[in-house]
């Protein structure tokens, strides 16, 4: 039985190629040197599933056909060069941290990954014994507790940032990560430190990821958080491997792929240990199951997430849920019970969520505000909707956030039919100024 687990298979089908049409760019790039090539479906089939390597030349056929810069292009390192979003789960984290951090050079020609090859390195992970690091390199230079702290102390302040100065510092983030990767490869050091450092870099790489999902990048995003889901595996830390597929689950549903969010989840929640991990995993899954109406399900889920989060439990929560609050169950059972059609509570807790949260978290507010406009419009009140729906845009502009600026433009079709309504026009004129 055929697979698409090939690099060139997974990166065509991610930019939503067939066989016929990648064969077809190819030869329009050989076309465009005055050049002939005899690519056709059947070639690249081989390439993909009997791993015929394309010669040199072909092979920057095949880059222009992905929109990969020539410069990355190196034929003897065959298919090593192409983008290889999700990484297979093995005894090293570096080939993952590796690509993640090739995004950093290229502008990325990919907007997913498959989601059944993330759903596919989530049932890997469910199903695998914890990682074992491998040992520092022996000729390395030896690294110390010294140097391991202060980037632990700045990795620290730079994930910590809130999105309107962390739109400031993502070079630097990136600059950090490298930082990392490159001592973890090439250090020698004591196994204590390396799982400090598999601990940072998962850190750093689920926030670096965070920033590109912000700005639309979706695949680079993916990444990262495949990367962060490497780290957390060799370190044997299921929490944090849980949220990483958490991470790559809010991602599909954003997507609109809900099965696929729901899958993740699912393996995510089979090692999850810490209550709060688990009531945010719960929280996400509920959201999966609403958009698909899938209303029992929801309400379980629902159920779980608000028993989790009040639960007393034996160590302090993981960094990457400290955040989690009644404002956040309140708001996403909100928005779950409004995509089941139960308009009334989902509006009274938006508007509760949206109290309690703390101003600080802008970028969250400005989610927020959207779900408060969603609900206001299913309700019939534009002019609250307008209000509600003008303040997330001019935040999210403010903390430059695109993502949240994306969430108002989607609902803007629905205000055209109360051009006439208070706030309506402002808010329309507003959505069309850059």
């Amino acid at each position: 039985m055929e697979t698409n687990s090939h690099p060139l298979a997974l990166a065509r089908l991610a930019a939503g190629m067939t066989r016929v049409d990648f064969a077809d760019r190819i030869r329009a790039a050989a076309a465009r040197r005055d050049l002939r090539s005899g690519t056709d479906k059947h070639r690249v089939r081989k390439w993909e599933v009997l791993h015929v390597t394309p010669d040199a030349e072909t092979q920057q056929y095949i880059a222009e056909a992905l929109g990969i810069p020539p410069r990355a292009v190196t034929p003897k390192t065959w298919p090593n060069w192409l983008p290889a979003a999700v990484v297979p789960l093995g005894p090293s984290t570096i080939p993952a941290l590796r690509e993640a951090l090739r995004t950093v050079d290229r502008r990325s020609f990919l907007t997913a990954v498959p989601a059944s090859a993330t759903v596919a390195l989530a049932a890997d992970w469910a199903h695998a014994t914890p990682g074992t690091l491998i040992d520092s390199a022996r000729d390395g230079k030896p690294v110390g507790d010294d140097v391991v702290e202060l980037l632990e102390e700045g990795g620290s302040r730079l994930t910590a940032l809130v999105t309107e100065q962390r739109q400031h510092t993502v070079a630097l983030l990136d600059a950090h990560l490298s930082t990392v990767t490159d001592l973890i490869a090439h250090g020698r050091y004591p196994h204590r430190l390396g799982q400090r450092l598999h601990r940072l870099a998962a850190s750093l790489a689920q926030t670096a990821g965070w920033w590109r999902f912000d700005h639309g990048r979706h695949h680079d995003a993916t990444v990262y958080w495949v990367a962060s889901l490497h780290s957390a595996h060799a370190v044997g830390d299921p929490d944090l491997g849980a949220n990483a597929l958490g991470d790559l689950a809010y991602g599909a549903a954003w997507r609109r792929d809900h099965t696929a969010a729901a899958d993740l989840l699912r393996h995510a929640l089979t090692r999850a240990e810490h209550p709060a991990a688990r009531a945010l995993l719960q929280l996400r899954l509920a959201r999966a199951l609403a958009a698909q109406g899938e209303k029992q399900a929801t309400l379980r889920a629902l159920d779980a997430a608000e028993h989790l989060l009040g639960a007393a439990a034996s160590r302090p929560r993981p960094v990457f849920c400290t955040w989690l609050s009644d404002a956040d169950l309140a708001v996403d059972a909100g928005q779950a019970l409004l995509d089941l059609g139960d308009t009334d509570r989902a509006h009274r807790l938006i508007e509760e969520g949206q109290d309690l949260l703390p101003q600080t978290r802008a970028k969250t507010r400005a989610v927020f505000l959207t779900y408060q406009a969603a609900s206001d419009l299913k309700r019939g009140e534009p002019e609250r909707a307008a209000s509600a729906a003008r303040e997330s845009l001019l935040v999210a502009r403010r903390i430059g956030a695109p993502r949240c600026e994306q969430l108002v433009h989607d609902l803007t079709p629905r205000f055209q039919h109360y051009q006439s309504a208070e706030g309506v026009p402002g808010l329309l004129h507003l959505t069309r100024a850059t």
